[in-house]
This record gives structure tokens, sequence and C-alpha cells, in this order.
């Protein structure tokens, strides 16, 4: 038993020891065995699909051939870290996937060799299965020199290198140039290198696609270059170009040019008898973030069908410019327009952005000028919400939604007061905003207003008023330039008595003799005999009031129908206004029917409807209680000539 078990353990490490001998044998020879061909059951060679063992274990690959695996596919290899060391190694690797192989897709990345290491490299690739080659950040490129470069019998079709930092100082630009202008592929892609220049290929180039982004290129490339015939699609975004004019005549020996990315340089057009002759192909063009202003308009492509003109210092697009007939979008987002632009010049426009600009009030009428207009981007920009947008507003209610963006985009931006609020919630009156509509409603209300004006000046006798304030005001001048150190009035009165004419005759029979002759020593101011001859009717009016305690106005149907009464009532009124006092006695003579009052009476009707008056009494024996009131009325004690008050005895 002990001796089988002893047997056993021999045997068991033999076979452990066999194991590992093997092993090492497998590992020392590993790279032999990928390169080499494999036979199936059948006999028949097959080559190598992908590299299983190769990637087992990614630190035994690194230390066995100093690269990381990225990626590993049947038809994508993607590998880093790749170095004069190990070159030898990569380019003995891509040596097996000759073409037919399912290999297709290859990519690079931290290249860390020399010239001649990189070229051998692509020329290992451009013979091999391998048709997208992909080169990222290429550094420690030295010792370029000319190169007769094979680009026969290749299944390659796009190129990309990205990041190529080039530390050689001394070197032919052709050398190095040369080499990607004869490539015989579509697609070509070098950005983010510091490129200064690109040679014209030597030969008619199958490129169709070229992407020199992010780099140092200038008006220079290119120039006369009739060798791309082929070439679709040209992008130039981020380098140095500075003149439209040369850029145009760039791509006019470009026959097949249908798009041309130059955005993000420095462009710009004077236009001062600069010609411009563009690749007639060419319906795309992007000028966006450029130099360019209104001139532009002067040097474009006359097919061209989409055009982008984004963030440029344009103010305005020149109604003389030469008509794009074909154009179907335009982008003028972040310009200085000041108002949207019409479609003379763009009859098939479609769509067009006019985002931040320095529109206040856009047009209503551009979508008549532009019919074909199916999206307008006009958001973000500084409105002015006044009568001028109310049309823009209306309009797109009408326009069934080709504003995009609508309403978020559109906000009122002046007046302050209304800053923030979204154009849908503005809203202002027909009559606010209609200049015709507001100018005959203003004239309307105007007649309106002095027929009114009118009617109650006659009504109320509103000039005869004012005629008798001017002249209150021109006596009361006279009389302080003529007497000023008498302006202090004394009264001399106790009454002035106002009556009609044709009420005569009881003035005298009835009214003085009973105050100035009875008890009391009333002294009353008649006009027949107080009158200052020389002066005006006016004038002696108010003095006789002013020199009086009190006014008395003696009514009936004769006194509404005297114009001097008139006076006399309305200067006394003035002064129960103007002194603040309690002078007006009323005495009703006869009834007075309120119909036969004159309409500019009305301080005579508000008068007896306010005051109390005295009537004089038809029956005799009420007469004496008649004459005590009014005595009371006006009792006050004057002084006399002589300095006694009247009443007075020594």
């Amino acid at each position: 038993m002990t001796a089988n078990m002893r047997s056993l353990r021999n045997f068991f490490l033999y076979k452990c020891l066999f194991a590992l001998t093997f092993w090492n044998c497998v590992s020392l020879s590993v790279e032999n065995e990928l390169f080499t061909s494999v036979s199936n059951k059948d006999g028949s060679d097959k080559k190598i699909k992908s590299l299983p063992l190769l990637y087992t274990n990614s630190h035994q690959s690194k230390a066995n051939f100093d690269w990381v695996l990225i990626q590993n596919t049947t038809e994508s290899l993607s590998l880093s870290e790749i170095t004069n060391d190990n070159v030898k190694k990569l380019v003995a690797l891509l040596s097996n996937f000759r073409q037919g192989s399912r290999l297709q897709n290859l990519t690079l990345t931290n290249v860390s060799v020399d010239w001649n290491a990189l070229i051998e490299i692509f020329q290992t690739v451009w013979h091999s299965s391998i048709e997208y080659f992909n080169v990222n950040n290429v550094t420690q490129l030295s010792d370029i020199k000319s190169y007769d470069f094979d680009y026969s019998g290749t299944s390659m079709k796009a190129v990309t290198m990205m990041k190529v930092s080039i530390t050689a100082l001394y070197f032919s630009q052709n050398d190095l140039y040369e080499i990607f202008a004869d490539m015989n592929i579509a697609a070509l892609t070098i950005t983010e290198s510091e490129m200064i220049h690109m040679l014209c290929p030597s030969s008619d180039s199958p490129f169709r696609y070229l992407n020199f982004l992010n780099n140092d290129l200038t008006d220079l490339l290119f120039q006369k270059c009739d060798k791309l015939i082929q070439l679709e699609t040209l992008i130039l975004q981020r380098n140095k170009f500075e003149s439209l004019s040369k850029v145009s005549f760039m791509t006019s020996r470009m026959k097949s040019l249908k798009y041309l990315d130059i955005s993000s340089n420095l462009l710009s057009h004077d236009g001062a008898d600069v010609q411009c002759q563009w690749a007639e192909s060419l319906t795309e063009l992007d000028l966006s973030s450029n130099q360019l202003m209104d001139a532009v308009f002067e040097c474009l492509p006359v097919n061209i069908k989409k055009l982008n003109l984004q963030n440029n210092h344009i103010t305005s697009v020149p109604k003389g410019m030469a008509e794009l007939k074909s154009l179907k979008e335009l982008n003028l987002a972040s310009n200085s327009l000041a108002d949207l632009p019409g479609c003379s010049g763009f009859t098939s426009l479609e769509f067009l952005n006019v985002e931040m600009n320095s529109i206040l009030t856009p047009s209503a009428a551009f979508f008549q000028s532009c019919p074909r207009v199916r999206e307008l981007q006009a958001g973000h920009n500084p409105f002015e919400c006044s009568c001028e947008l109310q049309d823009f507003i209306r309009l797109e209610r009408q326009s069934g939604g080709k504003l995009f963006g609508w309403p978020v985009a559109y906000v009122c931006e002046y007046p302050e007061y209304l800053q923030g609020t979204q154009l849908k919630d503005f809203h202002l009156t027909e009559l606010a905003c209609n200049t015709v509509l507001l100018l005959v409603t203003a004239l309307l209300l105007t007649l309106v207003l002095v027929a009114v004006v009118a009617f109650l000046c006659i009504y109320l006798d509103v000039p005869w008023y004012v005629r008798m304030t001017w002249q209150w005001t021109q006596t009361k001048r006279r009389a302080w330039h003529s007497h000023p150190e008498e302006q202090e009035t004394v009264l001399q009165f106790h009454a002035f008595i106002s009556y009609s004419e044709r009420d005569s005759l009881w003035v005298k029979n009835e009214l003085i003799p009973n105050l100035e002759k009875g008890e009391g020593c009333v002294q009353l101011c008649q006009h027949e005999r107080n009158f200052i001859p020389g002066k005006s009717i006016v004038e002696n009016i108010i003095n006789c009031i002013e020199k009086s305690y009190k006014s008395i106005f003696v009514l009936s149907p004769n006194f509404v129908q005297s114009e001097w009464c008139h006076y006399e009532l309305y200067f006394a009124h003035h002064k129960l206004f103007s002194e603040n006092s309690n002078s007006l006695i009323l005495i009703l003579l006869e009834p007075i029917p309120p119909y036969i009052i004159p309409a500019r009476y009305h301080k005579l009707k508000a008068l007896m409807a306010k005051r109390t008056y005295l009537e004089w009494p038809k029956e005799r024996s009420k007469r004496p209680l008649f004459w005590a009131n009014l005595r009371a009325a006006i009792s006050i004690n004057l002084l006399m000539a002589d300095g006694k008050r009247c009443g007075e005895t020594d």
C-alpha cells in the first residue's frame, strides 16, 4: 500500500514538471505561435482571425510586448503605448493581417516613435486588410526625411490623426506633407496638430473628405490646386484663415465640393472691388464665428442652400445683394441685426435663425415677403413691448406655429416695468396702437368738449363774467395807482341800492323816505345822486359798493331784465366772497317766476335759494314790521363828515 502511494506521488510530480516545462515553452514561443498558420481538421490553412492567447493576461502581454490592449474584436483592434522599443513587434503583428482578413479598424493611442518607425507602421497598415486607421496623440516625431511611400494595393478608406506633435526643429515641409497629400484614400483627418500647411496632391486625388480641424492653416492652403476634383467635404474649422475672397478662389477648382466648414477663423471681407469665385457645386457653407460684416453678402456661392453666418458682426442684409435663389436655410444668430431681413434675395428660404440679435420690434411684414418660410427662430432678442410689436404677436397667432421656441424664448426686455413678460401675455388696446383711430377719437372728444364748453359759456354767460372780472380788476388797479394812500376804504353809506329803473318810483317814494327820514339816520347810496361824473358806470358801481356797508337789491321781474342790475349784483357778490362779509340784503318787491330769470342769473337763483330775503307786503298793516327788519339788517354807526357818528349829538 505504501509502495503504491509512493508510485502515485512520483507520477503526479512528473506530470507537474512536464506541464511547467510545456508552459514555459509556450511563453517563450508565443509570439511566433501567434503569427503562424493553424490547420483545421480537414488540413486546410486559415489565417488568424483574433488574438485570444495574446490577451489572456494583460500583464503578461505588456511584459512581453510593451503595449496595452484597449480593444480586441474580430474586426477592431485598439492598442496603446506604442514606442520605438515595441514597434518591430507591432509591425510583425500587423503583417499577418493581409488583405482578406476580417480586421478592418485599427486605433493606436499614445504613439511615441520617430519618423521612420511611423512610416513603417503606415506602410505595413497600407497593405493590410485595415480600412480605417486612427492614430491619436503622436509624440517624439523626429528625423523627418523624404520617403518613397508605396500607395498601391491598399484597402484603406480613411486615416485619422489627432494631436500630432513634431519635435524635429529642422526638416523639409514637403517631406512631411507629401506623405499625406498623395494618399489614395477617400477620407483624411488631421486635427489638433498645429499643422501650418498641406500640399496639393501631385495627381488627381480620390479624397472626398478632408478634415483639418484646429490647426494653424492660413490663406495659402490649396491655392491654385486643381487635383481635388472629387472632394465633397472640407472642414477647416478653428484655423487662421483671414480672407474670404482667397478661400472662395481656393474652392473654385474643387469641382465636386458640396460642404465647407470654415467657422471659428479670422475671416473678413471688405467688399471694395474684391472678387469672389466659389465652387459652383458648393451647397452648404459654415462661416460662423468669424469677423464678417454686411459685405459678406457680396461674396457668397450663388448655388448655396444652407448658410451659417452665426456669431459675426452683421447689422443688416443689403437689399441690393445678389440673389441666392437656392438658399433654404440661413443662420444669422448672434449678430447685430436690428430687424428681420427680407426675402428679396432669398426667394426659396424655408428656415431662418435670427436669435440673440438686437431686434426690438420685428417687422410684421416678414412672412408676407417670405411666403416659403416654414420656421423662424427669433427668440432671445431684446424685444420692446410697444404698439409696433402687436402686429408681430398677432402674426404669430396667424402663422400656425412657425415661430420656433414660442412662447418661452420670446420675452419683453423693454420697458423695464414689462421686463420678463412673455410676448403672449402682452396686450394693448386697438385704440392705443391705432394712430389714425386715436387721432380721430381725440379730435371728436375735443370737438365735443369745445361744444360743451361753448354751450355752457353761452348758457351761463361766461364771457360776460370774464368781461366783468376784467373790468373789476382794471378798476382796482387804476384806483391803486391813483390813490394808493386811500386804499383803506372808509364806509360812507349804510347801504347801496340796486334797482331797476322801472322800480324807481317805489324806491323814491317808499324805500328812501322810510330809511333816511325815519328813525336811525340811515344813509343810502343811490346812483342818481352819488355816482361821480366823469367815471365809468362800472367804476361808480364798484366805488359805491366798496363804500357801502350793505347792498340792497330790489328784486322784481324788471330787475332780472336789467343789464346794469346784473352788473351790480355781480360786483356785490364778488365783495361777499372776497371780504367774507354778510353784505347782501334782498328785497322781493314782486314775485319772480323762475322761468323768466335768465341763465346768467344763476347766482341770483343761488342767493334766493340759500339766503333769507325780505318780501314787500301788500297789506299796509305789515309794512312797519318790514321797515323795522330792514333797519335792523343795516344797523351800523358810521362816521360823519364832522367826525361824529350817525345818531350822536353834542
